[in-house]
């Protein structure tokens, strides 16, 4: 796999590339490797790459270099992509605390996103399904921060490959200093799952653009097990689990923030894919296990066979409209092979890595101490933020 992608990924440095040179075929074996559904990676990266810059980029950069006039930009002046999300809310909180400028891509929505506003950070609407409008949201912005991934609802292909594709065509067109990209731990392990083997096809296309990058593949977010485990718990509700003995080692965006910062100051970062973890690598039963003892309850767990999981993405992939849920349930494939998604966390030694237990702890606490307060029961659905 990782030939074929390097060899299609190569075109990314653009003004480097001869005009006469072909991106060469890729191989039926790697195709049959990052085949999803009826579409595979490697074409789609292939006709992206073909193109060099994108010619609605391309023109859009060219117009904004021009309208900066060549004014100095500011070292500490970065953009967030992906700032409303879970990740990308804590780099901005933690990139303004410690003084950097920070403008954030937002997309027009019913729910506007205010807060980031409230905090200090500036707001251009931009779009990554949309190239043209990238290039203005690079004006005056040294650092490209990139946490963004596409949402359920919205495709992979779209968000994640075409998107950061133009993206990256766009820094490199208005000569960004830096660009920091959030991947996923293991995803070079895993061609078979779609949003895994973009995440993998983006590092190599960034790597070869020429850029000054770093690369952090990122474990779970302990975030994500309060809606999925303590919430659930708490409300006396089902909690819905897998029977396999896969484990991870969950880490909190709050340090994974600080470290994205740390390495924004560092010169012995670029160039580097960096793998973040936690401390120590949970299975599912066990983060269960820990909300059941915090909570002081028991927990009404339904285990999801992954066979089943399996069974169920084989066969919406039969269907058109179907495809973007089958590729969500590619994780299935991740499941099935019961591995450990964990790191060497030595070379960030001292950084003071928040164990899970701890984040569960303060979290039970505040809320059992908030229900005890107005009298709550568990199943009231109120109490937690």
């Amino acid at each position: 796999m990782a030939s074929a992608c390097a060899a299609v990924v190569a075109p990314a440095t653009g003004a480097r590339a001869s005009s006469t040179r072909r991106t060469p075929a890729v191989s039926s074996s790697s195709r049959v490797a990052a085949r999803w559904h009826t579409r595979q990676v490697f074409p789609a990266v292939e006709r992206s790459s073909r193109q060099a810059v994108a010619p609605r980029c391309q023109a859009a950069a060219a117009d904004a270099a021009k309208a900066s006039g060549g004014t100095p930009v500011p070292k500490n002046a970065i953009l967030v992509v992906g700032a409303t999300g879970t990740l990308g809310r804590q780099v901005v909180r933690r990139a303004l605390d410690e003084g950097y400028e920070v403008r954030c891509i937002v997309r027009p929505r019913l729910t506007p996103a205010d807060f980031l506003r409230d905090w200090g950070a500036t707001t251009v609407q931009a779009d990554l399904t949309d190239p043209s409008s990238l290039p203005a949201a690079l004006v005056g912005v040294s650092t490209v921060i990139d946490c963004a991934t596409a949402r359920p609802e919205e495709s992979t292909d779209k968000v994640d490959w075409e998107g950061k594709v133009a993206l990256i065509q766009c820094a490199q067109a208005m000569g960004i200093q830096r660009y920091i990209f959030c991947s996923i731990l293991h995803c070079d392990k895993h061609p078979e799952v779609p949003l895994m083997n973009i995440k993998h096809c983006t590092e190599q296309y960034l790597a070869a653009s020429g850029l000054n990058y770093t690369i952090f593949r990122l474990c779970g977010f302990m975030q994500a097990i309060i809606g999925n485990y303590a919430v659930p718990i708490l409300e006396e509700k089902p909690v819905w689990g897998t029977t396999d003995e896969t484990r991870t080692a969950y880490l909190d965006t709050q340090d994974v923030a600080r470290m994205v910062m740390a390495a924004l100051r560092s010169d012995a970062a670029v160039g580097r894919t960096l793998p973040l973890a936690g401390p120590k690598a949970w299975s599912t039963e066990e983060v269960i296990a820990l909300c059941e003892k915090l909570a002081d309850c028991d927990a009404e767990v339904r285990n999801v066979p992954v066979w089943l999981l399996k069974g169920t993405r084989s066969l919406l992939r039969s269907f058109q409209w179907a495809t973007d849920a089958a590729d969500r349930l590619a994780f299935a494939e991740v499941l099935s092979s019961n591995e450990t998604f964990a790191a060497d966390m030595s070379e960030h030694e001292g950084s003071g890595v928040t164990t899970l237990e701890t984040y569960l702890q303060e979290y039970f606490s505040a809320i059992l101490k908030k229900l005890k307060e107005v009298g709550a029961s568990s199943k009231q659905t109120n109490f937690y933020v």
